[in-house]
């Protein structure tokens, strides 16, 4: 028979874990009423009660607000919580870590010029026996050699004081094992290096105003600021002042941003900081251009203009690229990206290039636009036009042989592409001039029947115009903060609701009600915005194949057949 049984009614109730860990290592070791905060505290937790508080539980314990907060610290101390936030008054339970079966014993004459020699350097609080436990651990453990611990015991208790927590000790002990530093002479090492780097702390430390004494943590940081980062001392301290840092924390911040902005001299720092402000206003400015809406300029900041910036870009071409971008249709950030990189590529970066690029892709478009209406077409002027331009000027036709093609076009069901032919048959026989445009030069004969490119090509053109029209208008309502978290809701209760199918239950039910109210709410904004949820979908030119030219059965579609027919002169 067992020991330990329990009855049917207690065995189909709810239970709160606890790990196996604490039992065999803490549990016949701890104070007793610090066992009853934890346990109490991992019943909250699993419970799912958020809104429970220390007052609560000294209330439900029989305990003060202080004596609750006591038993917190001292569980921390033997690192089965750490305290996150002080007020509100917050905890986060750790694992029982380092142990399996019974709890470590410890012979306590092993270890009695050691405690001594603890007690001696601690000397403004008696140590508790489960203090010496953590550090006879740290001996075990960690392989310390006693006077290699006793020295990192005393560097903690000169930079903290006697008030010190074992829990800084601990950390400050494991960084120095991690490393390999164990014995009593690589500490010594260790603790010298620091020494060397503490004279330039204590400058940082008075310049930027931090009252504090540098600890072996400021050391690594400062290490890493002045030999991975690459700053001198004068830069770490401008920065300091600069961002006004009054911890190593913000500092470390700081200098992260700046060395992802390259700037590293103490005058590059001066200009970065004083131009900071302007440089969030340019983005502002940027997103007005472009009709973006920014609930937080910051991502914006680091990852577009600060890299346009970098890059030699001076605000007035940035704002005069933002407003050229808006014009063509590149409406975000990350469109405008695009151009300013290609424009990088390319050399393009002072603001005469700059301007001469703007005015170069204005006649451009101007060209595209006598061009459409030559072939008899009223649409704006898109990045396909563009690049046909691009690909006919590197056939070496003039703007005028263009002229003649558009209008030898005119009248056709697709005639971007038959122009595109009518080109390509010119280059290939070598008609460069309209003296010598003959009707033998011309694509169609008459019995011509069209290619698969130009099939292609006239079902591309349709598809693309189409698509692109919808998706600027799903663009332009997600640009909108509010249809744009209903829309991601949506996403995600989709993906939701697609497993919830596979498990079987009711879940599904509630989320396609959930999805049904959000669908709501979204139409709700659209009308706000006055947009038309239909223009979401394309509005291809034929319903039957969706300008693929044929149907789902893979026959024929009657509006290839039309097109073929317009080919034949």
């Amino acid at each position: 028979m067992p020991f330990i049984t329990v009855s049917d009614e207690v065995a189909k109730k709810s239970f709160t874990q606890v790990e196996n860990k604490f039992i065999t290592k803490y549990l016949p070791v701890l104070e007793p009423l610090s066992v009853k905060v934890y346990l109490y505290s991992l019943y909250i937790y699993q419970c799912g009660n958020v809104h429970y508080t220390i007052d609560d539980m000294a209330q439900t314990l029989g305990l003060t607000s202080d004596d609750v907060k006591n038993y917190f610290e001292y569980l921390e101390e033997l690192e089965l919580v750490s305290v996150t936030s002080l007020s509100p008054f917050e905890i986060k339970i750790l694992d029982a870590e380092n142990v399996y079966g019974t709890p470590k014993k410890f012979k306590p004459e092993k270890y009695s010029d050691f405690t001594k020699s603890v007690q001696n350097i601690i000397k403004g609080r008696m140590i508790s026996t489960n203090e010496f436990r953590e550090y006879f651990c740290l001996l075990e453990d960690y392989g310390f050699e006693q006077n290699a611990l006793l020295m990192i015991i005393n560097y903690c208790v000169n930079l903290k004081g006697d008030d010190i927590k074992a829990a800084y000790i601990k950390k400050v002990a494991k960084s120095f094992a991690d490393e390999g530093v164990t014995t009593a002479k690589k500490v010594d090492q260790k603790l010298a290096a620091y020494t060397s780097s503490t004279p330039a702390l204590i400058r940082l430390f008075t310049a930027a105003g931090i009252k504090k004494q540098p600890d072996i943590d400021d050391d690594r940081l400062y290490k890493k600021w002045t030999g991975e980062l690459g700053f001198d001392e004068n830069a770490v301290i401008a920065v300091a002042k600069q961002f006004k840092a009054k911890n190593c924390e913000k500092l470390d911040n700081a200098l992260l941003e700046l060395y992802k902005n390259r700037k590293f001299d103490v005058k590059e720092i001066e200009d970065y900081c004083k131009n900071k402000n302007s440089v969030y206003s340019l983005t502002i400015e940027i997103a007005k251009s472009l009709g973006v809406y920014m609930q937080d300029s910051t991502p914006y900041v680091e990852n577009y203009v600060n890299v346009w910036c970098n890059y030699g870009y001076s605000f007035e071409s940035i704002k005069t690229l933002a407003n050229y971008c808006f014009r063509h249709g590149k409406n975000s950030f990350e469109d405008m990206d695009g151009l300013l990189q290609k424009m990088y590529d390319e050399g393009t970066v002072d603001e005469y290039s700059v301007t001469a690029y703007i005015e170069k892709q204005s006649a451009d478009d101007r060209l595209l636009k006598e061009l459409l209406t030559a072939c008899g077409l009223t649409r704006k002027v898109i990045d396909w036009d563009r690049e046909s331009l691009k690909r006919w000027r590197g056939w070496n036709f003039d703007d005028k042989m263009l002229s003649e093609a558009a209008k030898i076009s005119a009248g056709k069901s697709n005639p971007l592409a038959y122009m595109n032919g009518i080109l390509s048959s010119w280059k290939n026989e070598g008609v460069y001039s309209p003296d010598k445009i003959t009707s033998k030069a011309s694509p169609a004969s008459p019995d011509r029947t069209a290619t698969k490119a130009e099939i292609e090509r006239h079902y591309y053109d349709l598809r693309h115009a189409a698509e692109a029209k919808a998706e600027k208008a799903l663009n332009t309502a997600t640009a909108d903060e509010i249809y744009g978290n209903i829309r991601k809701q949506l996403n995600e209760l989709s993906i939701q609701i697609a497993f919830a199918e596979v498990e079987g239950g009711n879940k599904s039910v509630e989320l396609e009600k959930q999805i049904y109210e959000l669908d709501l709410k979204a139409d709700e904004r659209l009308k706000e915005l006055c947009i038309d949820k239909a223009d979401f979908t394309p509005n291809y030119s034929c319903k039957k194949c969706n300008d693929t030219g044929y149907l789902p059965d893979g026959t024929t579609c009657d509006c290839l057949k039309k097109f073929i027919s317009t080919l034949k002169i």
